[in-house]
């Protein structure tokens, strides 16, 4: 708790300020004001975890001895966790970025801070798929049976190629639309990039439905299948990770009327992140798609 003798004075913005005598803060000096929803996000993530270890001890007890202990308590604590992580997530992004947003300074020096924490969190995920292509080019060092590949090259990769690559330059020159200050060109562009991104999943979903249920090629059919699935299937989600941030951010362009060519870190940052992700899936078509379809027997 912070105890101050606060006496209010007028700021040079002409913004009230306040005097205050020397006091006993509990949080950092630069920080105005708490927060709850950090709390709520960690005890949602707390109840997440317990309702998940609930549900694997009731259904692995639930044929022996201990069958008295049930599911359901799990199920209701994970998806009460689950929303309550989102809820104060969600809560925490718009306090901090989007309400009185445009009663914020524009700190330099907090816009490049932005920017390099969204650097280094993609070099963690270039760490992360690295990982996937390593176990994928490990077996690719072993031969495989004949025939447990499937024909992976068909029109639905060349068209979501297509798709992907489209959506990176029409992200791209919506975000020099905002540098110009044309914010009609600006949110036609992004909303393009967001149904580019969302068509894109719709082709992936549709290209597992022909693996799975027409070949019955699925996740369990050897190795290669391991690290098909497991490399796609981590692509997909950073995909989807992208299109529900290019959503947000363009609900807060066109709805709240947000960004401008002085005021566009959430536009930089999120860019960043597509152009990173579409990079992935070129070099994933590559490697995976056409190297596999060259060398398969």
């Amino acid at each position: 708790m912070r105890m101050t003798d606060e006496r209010t004075t007028q700021g040079g913005d002409g913004r009230p300020r306040s005097e205050e005598t020397p006091g006993v803060y509990d949080w950092p000096t630069t920080i105005e004001e708490t927060s709850l929803w950090p709390v709520m996000s960690a005890v949602g993530v707390g109840l997440l975890y317990v309702g998940v270890a609930t549900i694997i001890i009731g259904y692995g007890l639930g044929y022996g001895v201990n069958s008295f202990v049930p599911q359901w308590p799990g199920f209701v604590l994970f998806f009460v966790g689950l929303g309550l992580f989102v809820s104060g997530l969600l809560g925490w992004l718009y306090h901090a970025f989007v309400y009185r947003y445009w009663e914020y300074g524009t700190d330099i020096h907090a816009q490049l801070t932005l920017r390099s924490t969204t650097l280094l969190f993609l070099i963690t995920e270039v760490a992360t798929f690295s990982a996937g292509f390593t176990y994928y080019f490990y077996i690719r060092a072993h031969p495989w049976p004949r025939g447990v590949i499937p024909e992976l090259l068909s029109p639905v990769v060349f068209v979501n190629t297509v798709l992907l690559v489209t959506s990176s330059v029409t992200v791209h020159f919506a975000h020099r639309a905002l540098h110009e200050n044309d914010r009609t060109r600006f949110l036609r562009l992004l909303g393009v990039t967001v149904a580019l991104g969302a068509v894109f999943l719709i082709g992936q979903l549709y290209e597992y439905y022909e693996f799975v249920v027409r070949e019955g090629y699925t996740l369990s059919s050897g190795l290669f299948a391991s690290a098909f699935y497991g490399l796609t299937g981590l692509h997909g989600l950073h995909v989807t990770l992208g299109v529900v941030l290019l959503s947000i951010v363009f609900v807060r362009g066109w709805l709240l009327e947000q960004y401008s060519a002085t005021r566009m870190t959430s536009i930089s940052t999120v860019s960043m992140y597509w152009h990173f992700v579409d990079g992935v899936w070129l070099f994933l078509v590559t490697a995976v798609y056409i190297g596999a379809s060259i060398s398969a027997p």
